[in-house]
């Protein structure tokens, strides 16, 4: 059994998921938290872990520009910590809703990551 790897990067996690087997969990994860929060991101199942990062990046982008109030419900639902949040450099939107993108994808990991070991 593997332990809790901290990922480094968007990358890093993704391909952590596909090696643990855990990619199609991740993406129901994301859909069901962004449902939950009222901003369906809508992911297939057969996403590929760029299109994924490229969707994800788009999502967090608008609704930091158009729907900030929703932005922040969507971190609460899932849960990202405040503290990293507020670490982060928001004078480039575009560089911030990357930023923010890794973390909602490190928390959703994480969730799904833990799941999959208490299910065993």
């Amino acid at each position: 059994m593997s332990s809790f790897i901290t990922p480094i990067s968007t990358d890093h996690l993704l391909s952590e998921a596909e090696k643990e087997n855990l990619y199609q969990k991740l993406i129901e994860q994301i859909n069901k938290d962004f449902n939950f929060a009222n901003e369906p991101i809508d992911l297939p199942k057969s996403t590929s872990p760029n299109e994924l990062k490229i969707q994800l990046h788009e999502k967090i982008y608008r609704l930091i520009q158009y729907k900030f109030a929703e932005y922040l419900s969507l971190l609460y639902i899932v849960d990202v910590p405040e503290d990293q949040v507020k670490k982060l450099d928001g004078s480039d939107i575009m560089e911030l809703s990357e930023q923010v993108s890794f973390l909602i994808l490190k928390r959703e990991w994480m969730k799904v990551w833990f799941r999959n070991r208490m299910e065993r």
